[in-house]
């Protein structure tokens, strides 16, 4: 077998020499040729795609966080080559909603012996930008921006900028057309949702599903401090989901508009600003290593 291991080095403020010793332990001891693959920040989807050509493995593992699973995902969309995910980043979202082992050795045995696969969905955004998890518009997006900044990576850093943006949020309009229904609402933020929670395993939808050729949009109307109390119970018990402010809308494909350009981030990155965003599923776009313990399989 050959094995190309994509990892962030910076995702989740964490040393990953440990880990990558005890690859280089385990290829070994099984006669595994491997490849390590570094992101870097720059022009690292052509690189990978140049050496996924050139190395030609039989399987690839993304090792990091959400941003590392959509890179290797964009490298192999519609390729038979399948990806495994190794949780490495800061609140690893993605893992966490496809049941993947905690424990980044233990995840990487699974992705090298498990014979499942299925087709997990990816959601194209104007055509060129890409989700594999959550993207958002409003204030996450703001707090994801002043993360990136930050030189500092973690759970902390992440919520420094969350309780700043407490004290700034205001309400903006947004229009939504899809196949079947027209929208317009005052909201404080519009989710883009092709799974359930976010990292830190908040639920957003209860519908999510990246394995169902469909992608949820919600629109979060209001945050005080009883929805975030119920926010956060939600995360221990999805019962308190129920008493979410949001509508969720459950569909294909979307347009999203907005009465001035507002600030977009997918999976963690900051896109950039838009006025309109034409959202569509690519349904099976990548093959997906799993195991029998994904929810999503036991639906």
């Amino acid at each position: 077998m050959k094995l190309l291991i994509v990892i962030n080095p910076v995702s989740g403020g964490q040393d990953k020499q440990s880990f990558l010793e005890e690859t280089d332990a385990l290829c070994s001891k099984y006669a595994i040729r491997h490849r390590i693959f570094e992101t870097s920040g720059k022009n690292d989807r052509k690189k990978l795609k140049k050496e996924i050509s050139n190395f030609k493995p039989h399987r690839v593992i993304a090792a990091g966080g959400d941003g590392t699973v959509l890179l290797v995902s964009i490298a192999l969309m519609k390729s038979k080559i399948p990806m495994g995910i190794v949780p490495l980043g800061s609140a690893n979202g993605m893992a966490e909603e496809l049941n993947i082992d905690p424990d980044p050795l233990e995840a990487l045995k699974d992705a090298i012996m498990s014979s499942w696969f299925t087709g997990m969905d990816l959601v194209e955004v104007n055509g060129k930008h890409y989700s594999v998890h959550i993207g958002d518009v409003g204030s996450n997006a703001r707090i994801v921006e002043k993360y990136e900044k930050d030189p500092n990576r973690g759970i902390g850093t992440y919520a420094k900028y969350f309780l700043d943006e407490l004290g700034q949020v205001s309400p903006f309009s947004v229009k939504i057309k899809t196949e079947t229904d027209e929208i317009e609402k005052e909201t404080l933020m519009v989710a883009i949702c092709n799974a359930r929670k976010y990292g830190t395993g908040v639920p957003l939808t209860l519908d999510g599903n990246p394995l169902d050729g469909k992608f949820e949009i919600v629109l979060i109307e209001d945050i005080n401090f009883n929805s975030l109390v119920k926010i956060g119970l939600s995360k221990f018990d999805e019962r308190f989901f129920k008493n979410r402010d949001s509508t969720i809308i459950s569909t294909k494909k979307a347009e999203i508009s907005f009465d001035k350009p507002r600030l977009l981030q997918l999976d963690g990155e900051t896109i950039g600003k838009f006025r309109k965003l034409r959202v569509k599923v690519i349904k099976g776009a990548v093959k997906l290593i799993t195991t029998g313990n994904n929810s999503y399989l036991q639906d």
